[in-house]
């Protein structure tokens, strides 16, 4: 068992959303032991709190999406993933709109953030969450398993079409690699075929070539890539999110393949059924 930990100090970033494109403002503060990591939108005063579990998942549309009575928050997943990942079990997130910054489409900018305010310990200590038999969802070929292990571990694999991303994989463990030099800078990607089509669904409305990694039938439009895998790592990077819905990382290797913000929070979902 280990201590849970919360921010050494606060912080504050602000952005345009995805989906959205209304820009917000964000501030992260210190929370107390066994509050957990959870949303307060500050411009719906008497609002309720929006805990960040798997119980608040409201929509998994090319996102995450969190709510509580009449408060959502969308596209949570970089922000989660970057204070779980980094330690931090409880932190009070204040937001004054609907969706989290996008801000360079990866989650380079909250990691440097939470580096730079600290990590401290806590009195109480964290849940330990250990798998006892394997889990697995799937719709048609894609899936997320997960397997009991001695430690956490995440792989991922991703198969497209499109010959600038092809089939691509890669495989990350907590203990044994840094999250915000591994993970956190892989950026969000689409295909240039489906944008129009996102648009007129009035998703995508923040999206651009400042954040977003775009591929077209030949090739990326926006390079250079930061990783040569980069998009089976944000891929990656949204499971770390969607999974930190639990409150901790089980101990279990767990595997995904061709899946979904819809499929990871399924998963969640079905671990935290099991019990621990």
């Amino acid at each position: 068992m280990t201590n849970q930990h919360t921010l050494g100090a606060s912080f504050e970033l602000s952005g345009v959303g995805l989906h959205s494109g209304v820009v917000t403002h964000v501030r992260v503060l210190p929370a107390i032991a066994s509050s957990g990591r959870y949303f307060v939108r500050v411009d719906l005063p008497g609002s309720d709190i929006i805990p960040a579990r798997v119980q608040s998942v409201k929509s998994t549309t090319l996102s995450t999406e969190l709510a509580c009575g009449e408060a959502s928050v969308r596209t949570v997943e970089h922000l989660l993933a970057s204070l779980a990942a980094s330690g931090v079990d409880n932190a009070r997130i204040e937001i004054d709109g609907p969706e989290v910054p996008l801000l360079d489409g990866s989650a380079a900018c909250w990691a440097e953030a939470i580096a730079k305010s600290g990590v401290i310990p806590q009195e109480a200590l964290r849940q330990e969450l250990v798998l006892k038999e394997p889990v697995v969802v799937y719709q048609g070929d894609a899936y997320v398993a997960a397997i009991p292990a001695p430690s956490t571990r995440f792989t991922y694999e991703i198969d497209f079409d499109v010959s600038a991303i092809g089939n691509q994989w890669h495989s990350w463990s907590p203990e044994k690699e840094s999250f915000a030099s591994a993970i956190a800078p892989a950026r969000t990607f689409a295909l240039a075929h489906q944008i129009d089509q996102l648009r007129a669904a009035g998703l995508i409305k923040g999206g651009s070539l400042d954040n977003a990694l775009v591929c077209g039938s030949e090739g990326w439009l926006n390079p250079p890539l930061r990783f040569s895998n980069e998009p089976v790592r944000h891929k990656l990077l949204d499971l770390v999110g969607d999974l930190s819905l639990l409150g901790s990382f089980p101990k279990a290797s767990v595997t995904a393949y061709k899946a979904s913000h819809n499929l990871h929070v399924q998963f969640t979902q079905r671990v935290l059924d099991l019990g621990f």
